[in-house]
């Protein structure tokens, strides 16, 4: 893990741990407490630096989140940076892959810590992860609408497909700013926490769960889920058997078997 943590040593905005809470768990932590983890282009730079670094180690689950004292998640984007910026600036800006999609393109699976406020381009970054838990007191919303804008970091993409047109609409359309346990009801929160022990208890118990698992398999169980609503039903259901056969080279898969039937558990080795 020698590289993740250099890699992290050398950045400003972004710290990392590796098996400080669950063992094979990376916790990827925002911190610009001052400006409550708004995503300036430093911070979106050193995030992606890390995760890059992180997906080519041995980590198996990755914990997203934002440093507690800044009471946020990520507020939302620099709107400094964003008034300074004109149309030329701004597509150059958003040439990908962003931190959006570098999140989303992840191998290991990325759970959503979040703590405070998703607002903006922080709910368009939970929006990228795999799973999201909440503490009660976090507002999430899409406010581009009030400055004259819109979702620029894949929010109008996502959010439907997470949440329905329907509630995408809402949402995007007012600016309107929604609790945890309301967007736990339409399908943008997965699980609600009532104080900060049990967020953590929910998150790296989950956390656990998964990193317990082959990570070849968690690779493409992962890449599986997700082209359920990249690809039509037929599509998917021809990629998801291609997956599931491909296992059955690994020698994950007949550890697995083994393991069941000598009732031991496992000992993976990614291959």
């Amino acid at each position: 893990m020698s590289d993740v943590t250099s890699v992290a040593a050398e950045c400003e905005t972004v710290d990392v741990t590796v098996g400080e809470e669950v063992d094979n768990v990376a916790t990827i932590t925002m911190t610009r407490p001052d400006a409550r983890n708004a995503l300036n282009s430093q911070l979106r730079s050193e995030l992606k630096r890390v995760i890059e670094v992180v997906d080519d180690s041995d980590v198996r689950a990755v914990v997203l989140t934002g440093a507690d004292e800044a009471k946020a998640f990520v507020a939302g984007a620099d709107i400094e940076e964003l008034r300074e910026r004109n149309a030329f600036e701004q597509r150059e800006a958003s040439k990908r892959p962003r931190v959006y999609e570098v999140v989303d393109d992840l191998s290991k699976p990325v759970i959503a810590r979040i703590n405070g406020h998703a607002l903006g381009g922080g709910c368009e970054l939970i929006q990228s992860c795999d799973v999201r838990i909440a503490h009660e007191r976090a507002k999430l919303g899409q406010p581009e609408i009030n400055l004259g804008i819109i979702p620029g970091g894949g929010g109008t993409q996502r959010l439907p497909r997470l949440v329905g047109e329907g509630q995408a609409m809402r949402l995007i359309l007012s600016g309107e700013l929604i609790d945890a346990q309301e967007a736990k009801e339409i399908g943008l929160i997965d699980v609600v926490c009532e104080s900060d022990d049990e967020l953590d208890e929910e998150v790296y118990d989950l956390a656990s769960s998964i990193a317990d698992k082959s990570p070849i398999a968690l690779e493409f169980a992962k890449e599986a889920v997700k082209a359920a609503s990249r690809t039509d039903l037929e599509q998917g259901i021809e990629y998801e058997a291609e997956l599931f056969a491909q296992l059955f080279a690994s020698e994950d898969k007949n550890e697995g078997i083994d393991a069941f039937f000598e009732d031991r558990e496992p000992e993976w080795k990614g291959k």
